[in-house]
């Protein structure tokens, strides 16, 4: 018995063998705040892989040193880190997984605190803690957060170079699959959004103009890594205020990005306003992921507390979406696709052989 849950779904040649995939989520454990990948990492991802997803997508991996969140956040900004991510893609593969990654630029957003350690508190890291001061399209703070400096038109090509130039890395460390994110309040979505975005020449404005940012650095990676790459990205669909960025705009954002090549649009929310007022619940966010697929025809990836099988099944299988993404879910049980599975009633060739006795 088949379910479409577990149909294998193909990118690009890339066959990634079913529909659970995880998520990028932020470890914040780089305790060198180098961006060099740690035991921590291969222990945390190859433990996602080997528990039966299709594709595990390593969390946002800042492209230049000021695009991280946090001080330690991972970066691909130089060889160094690269090859450290190599044992990583090694391991996921060899479990039968897709390794993938999610490139990023935090903008505003920066140089923040995680959420426990010496500098908790969620506001601004210090200099003396490893701190900088942000970029953003314009200076316009995250509450709370400092004023980021409005990065020229150069910085922006600037940002778009180092997109690039990560991804080229992230292909040469064995990552199958590149994720651009644009989502959750980060530059990228600051640039899309009016709320961030105050600009008045060609990169704000109308919403040609405030995707102009994005769109130019779907191009520049898709010139660096080639045709057969897949990639995604990442959108919020909404900003859950008035004025700001909502679902109409995503969906001509994600037929324009569909037009320059993305394979599949990771459909998020939120992330650019303080306290939104944002009705969370068991797949809160799946109507507009189910929206952007029906208006565009782009395969989209839903994501928000999809944590039970069956709910998860049926989003493929009505086709609301064409990949279930389980974050949360998976760092409580990171069987969870496995588990899945098993109550779903279908046969898996690829649980663990040590494992299989506890499958019987």
């Amino acid at each position: 018995m088949t379910h479409a849950l577990f149909d294998p779904i193909t990118l690009r040649g890339l066959e990634i063998r079913n529909r659970v995939w995880i998520p990028p989520m932020c470890q914040y454990m780089v305790e060198a705040q180098d961006g060099v990948p740690t035991p921590w990492h291969l222990v945390h991802l190859g433990g996602l892989a080997r528990g039966g997803a299709g594709a595990v997508v390593v969390e946002a991996t800042g492209v230049v040193p000021e695009g991280r969140i946090s001080p330690q956040d991972l970066g691909l900004w130089n060889d160094e880190q690269r090859d450290a991510f190599r044992p990583i893609t090694d391991f996921i593969h060899s479990q039968g997984a897709v390794a993938g990654i999610q490139l990023a630029h935090a903008g505003r957003k920066a140089s923040t605190s995680r959420e426990w350690g010496p500098t908790a508190g969620g506001g601004n890291v210090a200099p003396e803690q490893g701190g900088w001061q942000p970029v953003g399209p314009s200076p316009v703070a995250f509450p709370g957060l400092h004023v980021p400096t409005e990065l020229t038109v150069e910085g922006i090509a600037d940002v778009v170079r180092a997109f690039a130039v990560a991804a080229r890395r992230a292909v040469d460390a064995g990552f199958d699959l590149l994720e651009l994110h644009g989502a959750h309040g980060y530059l990228l979505h600051e640039f899309l959004s009016p709320l961030s975005n105050e600009r008045t020449d060609q990169y704000g404005g109308s919403l040609e103009n405030r995707a102009r940012a994005l769109l130019e650095t779907v191009d520049a990676v898709r010139a660096e890594v080639g045709e057969d790459v897949p990639l995604v990205v990442r959108l919020s669909a909404t900003d859950w205020v008035e004025g700001g960025w909502d679902l109409p705009e995503t969906e001509q954002l994600s037929a324009w990005l569909g037009e320059h090549d993305v394979d599949l649009v990771s459909v998020s929310t939120g992330g650019n306003v303080q306290n939104a007022p944002i009705p969370v619940g068991p797949g809160y966010q799946l109507p507009f992921a189910t929206a952007i697929r029906q208006a565009t025809g782009v395969p989209v990836a839903a994501v928000g507390m999809i944590d039970d099988p069956f709910q998860a099944e049926q989003i493929v299988a009505l086709g609301q979406a064409d990949v279930v993404l389980v974050g949360r879910g998976a760092l409580r049980d990171p069987n969870f696709p496995i588990r899945a599975a098993q109550a779903l009633r279908v046969d898996l060739p690829y649980k663990p052989a040590p494992y299989e006795r506890a499958y019987r």
